[in-house]
């Protein structure tokens, strides 16, 4: 989930002419006459200021933008290790050998436990097998502990689907909607469910 660095050279030993005799020169370490302050650097925004900002996208760019971010936080596990094999288990996933990225996440999630999106990965990786009493676990444990991980939702929202669970399908999707009401598709999927779950209009 890509750096970039600025580098500032810092220049030093400028020399002065000393003032006149007599002459009040500026006090050592005062800012120049008529300089604006600096301004501390502000810190980066939080996870909770991130989500707000994805609830408040006025646009589908701006909400991509900032679905992006959040996905970039949520794949950071603290551990080299963890997103080492994290990584193998997605280039895994790739080469369709999905029983080795199975095999790698359970090392991911026996070292980090805690870490949503390790569960979240293995889910996907369980439901590519056809497991999805497997997939549909892990799913849940991702969401105990990151209720907001809106990709989970939207996934377990879709393995509902696929055994006909409608009414749990749509409150998933419905979750997923209120966390990112811009997400792709989400719409469409409420508006073909709802009928069938809430009730036609007469």
């Amino acid at each position: 989930m890509r750096r970039l660095t600025v580098a500032l050279t810092l220049i030093a030993g400028l020399a002065f002419a000393a003032p006149p005799a007599g002459a009040a020169g500026p006090e050592q370490g005062a800012a120049p006459q008529g300089a604006a302050p600096k301004e501390a650097p502000k810190p980066p925004p939080t996870l909770d200021d991130l989500f707000a900002r994805l609830k408040a996208a006025k646009d589908d760019p701006e909400a991509r933008g900032v679905a992006q971010l959040i996905e970039r936080r949520l794949d950071r596990s603290g551990s080299d290790t963890v997103d080492l094999l994290a990584n193998r288990a997605g280039q895994a996933l790739k080469d369709k050998d999905t029983a080795l990225a199975v095999e790698l996440l359970d090392r991911v999630v026996t070292l980090e436990p805690g870490w949503a999106e390790g569960w979240s990965r293995r889910a996907t990786a369980f439901y590519l097998l056809d497991d999805q009493a497997s997939a549909l676990a892990d799913l849940n444990r991702a969401l105990r502990l990151e209720p907001r991980h809106f990709e989970a939702w939207a996934a377990l929202a879709h393995i509902y689907m696929a055994s006909d669970d409608k009414v749990r399908a749509l409150a998933a999707f419905r979750k997923a909607q209120d966390l990112y009401p811009r997400m792709g598709k989400l719409r469409e999927a409420i508006e073909r469910l709802a009928p069938d779950v809430d009730g036609r209009d007469l």
